[in-house]
């Protein structure tokens, strides 16, 4: 979890007829009962215009606003003209720390601060009439646990509702992490580099996926504090997991750490460029060689962009050099984690993928039916699908999309350890085609394709036939 808000300052006794300061508290409830409040400083009167210029995005290490890019974020919006409002999202606390800093900021017209303390809060009418009337929403620092429990309320399209008419979205510490498209959500518990490393699927490695996607930052993990609380090495975990458990699609992950006192401002076209002291993305662009629950990790080849204060990273076109390399071996680092020579002639990149592109995926345990298959759908093609049959009784499933005149052919190399069979069914499924070649280390091939219209889900499934054993089966998976 992150750190709690800024304690309440003392305030200027200064209310002229624009910055007026209302306080409304509870919404809709008793003093005795209270679960939401609001206070609104500023304008009592929302800005009232057609279009607007953003969206715009601040991403803070810490969970105070950074003027700097607060202000590009309003510039960005504005487009030159006009005033903005603003709502600042947070999950307990009476104080007004951002409202306090923000409604001092020129170009804006009011700042209003709501508190909710329960899931029901995100479906509370007030609260969401605020947050569509403004144009930057900023998540206050707390704990993201709370935050990520408003994913399907009425909050979260008000939100999304924000960004879409070119409006702009912010956070601090836990509110950073919620911006994320996957939310480390510390429900279980914060983690450390060393808890994270040690054990990848520690209880306090949990996660949230689809709340928000931001346009230009899929496949996104943000975290907060970083250098200060020595983060990277969790973060480095949070990446693999994301990449192990098929959370992103094309099998890769970035990691987006930035340091207390700095700010990613992210513009329309997804250029971050950094206020502060420093930020790191980390991209994981395979699989992890370890990646089990109880078992140190093991990732080799990390690749480390370091940002100092006013340089860019391009979250549109993402860079392929300029990054630094470090490993995870057995659950130990590399040395020097925060810094290294960075690498600048990337003609001969070194090799993520398997032999003939596409991206490869190693199962994700339990998918041992096809409620509980794993989705390769989202991933490159050919696709290499690596797996075990830990018992004689073990069926592993893969879900794969099929559209109308796709053929989906898979070759697997079976090791000598046991007999496996392959079979390719339909969404409902029904076998369509198999092939179940005798005998230990006998490898499989089958093919079939989609004749109806629309598209639809196939399955993979590799059923152990005699024996079992943890060497792995591959599979190459094409569709064509």
């Amino acid at each position: 979890m992150s750190h709690s808000r800024n304690p309440l300052r003392t305030r200027l006794a200064v209310l002229t007829a624009t910055t007026l300061l209302l306080t409304v508290a509870p919404i809709g409830v008793t003093a005795a009962q209270a679960q939401v409040t609001r206070s609104r400083q500023g304008s009592s009167t929302d800005v009232s215009r057609a279009t607007w210029s953003g969206p715009a995005f601040t991403m803070n290490g810490s969970g105070g606003i950074i003027t700097a890019t607060m202000n590009q974020a309003i510039s960005a919006i504005r487009g030159g003209s006009g005033s903005i409002d603003v709502a600042v999202v947070a999950g307990s606390g009476t104080s007004t720390p951002e409202c306090d800093v923000i409604t001092g900021l020129s170009g804006v017209n009011s700042c209003t601060t709501l508190t909710l303390t329960a899931t029901a809060d995100g479906n509370n009418s007030q609260v969401n009439t605020d947050i569509r009337n403004a144009e930057f929403v900023y998540f206050a620092g707390g704990d993201q646990c709370r935050y990520v429990a408003w994913k399907g309320t009425a909050l979260e399209a008000s939100v999304e509702s924000v960004v879409a008419k070119g409006g702009g979205v912010g956070g601090g510490s836990a509110g950073h992490h919620v911006n994320s498209d996957i939310v480390y959500d510390a429900c279980g518990g914060s983690a450390t580099s060393a808890i994270a490393l040690d054990d990848p699927y520690d209880q306090s490695m949990t996660f949230t996926t689809g709340m928000f996607r931001w346009p230009n930052y899929a496949n996104t993990i943000n975290d907060s504090h970083f250098v200060t609380r020595d983060r990277m090495g969790r973060l480095m975990a949070f990446v693999a997991r994301a990449v192990k458990d098929g959370r992103t699609s094309g099998g890769k992950a970035w990691g987006v750490g930035v340091e207390e006192g700095a700010s990613l401002f992210i513009d329309r076209n997804g250029l971050a460029t950094l206020s502060g002291p420093s930020a790191y993305v980390v991209l994981g662009d395979h699989q992890p060689e370890v990646a089990s629950s109880g078992q140190p990790l093991t990732y080799s080849n990390f690749k480390i962009w370091k940002l100092a204060s006013g340089q860019s990273y391009n979250f549109a076109n993402r860079p392929t050099c300029g990054y630094y390399l470090k490993s995870v071996t057995n659950g130990s680092p590399s040395s020097s984690l925060y810094s290294g020579t960075p690498v600048t002639d990337c003609s001969n990149p070194p090799p993520t993928n398997p032999p003939g592109g596409g991206s490869s995926y190693a199962e994700v345990e339990s998918n041992d039916s096809r409620t509980a298959a794993n989705d390769v759908s989202g991933l490159s093609y050919p696709l290499t699908i690596t797996g075990d049959m830990k018992s004689g009784s073990d069926r592993d499933y893969f879900g794969v999309s099929l559209a109308s005149g796709q053929t989906l052919s898979v070759d697997c190399a079976v090791p000598s350890a046991y007999d496996a069979d392959l079979y390719l069914l339909s969404s409902t499924g029904s076998t369509l085609t198999r092939s179940v070649n005798s005998g230990a280390g006998a490898d499989e091939s089958a093919s079939t394709t989609r004749t109806a219209s629309g598209s639809a889900t196939y399955y993979v499934e590799l059923e152990a036939y005699s024996g079992s054993g943890s060497a792995d089966y591959s599979c190459t998976v094409s569709r064509s």
